[in-house]
């Protein structure tokens, strides 16, 4: 579904990526593991067309390299960033309807679904989204990304400074997006969630995948886990 070919990422002189091949099959969870500064978030930005870029990036047979961010999210590939981006003078029922691609729109996910989902965004429906709480505001960032129906999902870091409550419900609701036969590209320090949910696992280091394997292999890779992953 999402085919990534040596790609090479730069912020201005800087190159950041070196090379990465990564892919994510339909229905799939991926999870990118690896310390902070080694590029996982400028890959996300990379398929998103945010970051300067060579090589090939293909989803659903289609090259993505040229477009536009917006015309790449109507193809079907969401994106869930770090920074918990809501639109702070709106409700979060009115971020919730900002995120689907029209109004005549019959996707996957309802406004209802996400309420059933994470009831605290059914109590706070009204309430302008730029004065909920960090966890809160992940869970709209999240939920609001969903409403555009895409068929791959890509999330950086969605259990940030999270409470062990959200981090939990976060982690069904990745569960559920898969089992809706979407596909997820999770960027993820917590490596006991990657472990649990993931199908597959990449570990990045200095811009490159230094691993690539199931949940199985990287548990029985202690140094591959030590070098690059461990404090």
């Amino acid at each position: 579904m999402l085919q990534l070919t040596d790609l090479h990422a730069y912020y201005g002189k800087s190159h950041i990526l070196h090379g990465v091949d990564l892919h994510v099959g339909k229905g799939e969870i991926v999870s990118l593991l690896g310390r902070n500064g080694v590029g996982r978030s400028t890959m996300v930005k990379s398929i998103m067309g945010q970051v300067d870029i060579q090589g090939s990036i293909r989803f659903q047979e289609e090259e993505l390299v040229g477009l536009a961010p917006h015309t790449i999210a109507h193809r079907g590939l969401g994106y869930v960033p770090e920074d918990r981006s809501v639109f702070p003078g709106l409700t979060v029922k009115q971020n919730l309807l900002l995120g689907m691609k029209s109004n005549k729109q019959t996707g996957r996910w309802s406004i209802d679904d996400m309420f059933d989902i994470f009831p605290r965004l059914r109590e706070r429906a009204d309430t302008l989204a730029g004065v909920i709480s960090g966890g809160e505001q992940q869970m709209l960032t999240l939920c609001r990304t969903l409403m555009g129906d895409p068929d791959l999902i890509m999330i950086d870091e969605p259990t940030e400074g999270l409470a062990p409550k959200i981090v939990a419900q976060v982690a069904e609701l990745l569960d559920e997006i898969k089992n809706r036969g979407i596909s997820i590209l999770l960027v993820e320090q917590k490596l006991t969630i990657a472990l649990k949910i993931s199908q597959r696992l990449y570990v990045m280091g200095h811009g490159k995948i230094v691993f690539e394997g199931t949940p199985e292999a990287l548990r029985g890779n202690s140094p591959v886990r030590e070098e690059w992953l461990e404090v």
